[in-house]
């Protein structure tokens, strides 16, 4: 009788030691798999640029608070006077959307308002999302940099523009500024 019960004990080891050793295993394997596959490294890429974006925004927008409490001071109150709308050499040298006329203020589609008619507004913020996030896309499919402001399409500023529509300048200010924003999302997939 003692036999028979260590016989058993002996065989309730044996089996529960064979099932959690293929747990293991099959755990370890399954586990192994997936730091490795190619959507968690797309995934963890994607993570890491849209953290530098972020970090970078931090940046710029302190850095246009920085301004912001400096001019303040020193022209009471208003903002930039009029002075440099649609410069292109403000774009160049990464000031772009730090010195806004305010006239107006912010639409509520997040896009400011710089005057000009109501039609060069919409075919210019229309032109440049959709060239933006074409532009995008095809940046993140490459795999190449964020980088929206090397683009022949940003640079010209003018897809879609027709003298009748009005000032070509306040046109090419609207453009970018949707082109940013269309790259934005198609770079990051959206």
């Amino acid at each position: 009788m003692k036999k028979q019960l260590m016989k058993k004990i002996g065989g309730a080891i044996l089996g529960l030691t064979m099932i959690l050793g293929v747990g293991f295993a099959f755990g370890t394997s399954a586990q192994a798999q997936y730091p490795n596959d190619r959507y968690s490294q797309e995934r963890a890429r994607r993570l890491e640029r849209e953290r530098l974006e972020r970090e970078r925004l931090e940046r710029e927008r302190l850095e246009q608070e920085r301004i912001w409490n400096q001019n303040q001071g020193q022209n009471n109150g208003t903002w930039n006077n009029g002075q440099n709308n649609g410069d292109w050499s403000q774009v160049q040298n990464g000031q772009w959307g730090r010195n806004r006329n305010r006239r107006g203020g912010r639409n509520g589609d997040g896009y400011g308002n710089y005057g000009g008619t109501f039609q060069l507004r919409q075919t210019a913020l229309n032109a440049g999302y959709n060239e933006g996030i074409k532009e995008g896309r095809t940046d993140r499919r490459r795999n190449e940099g964020y980088e929206f402001r090397d683009e022949n399409a940003f640079q010209k500023a003018s897809k879609d523009y027709s003298s009748r529509l009005g000032d070509r300048n306040l046109y090419s200010r609207y453009f970018r500024e949707a082109f940013q924003n269309g790259y934005d999302a198609g770079y990051n997939g959206y």
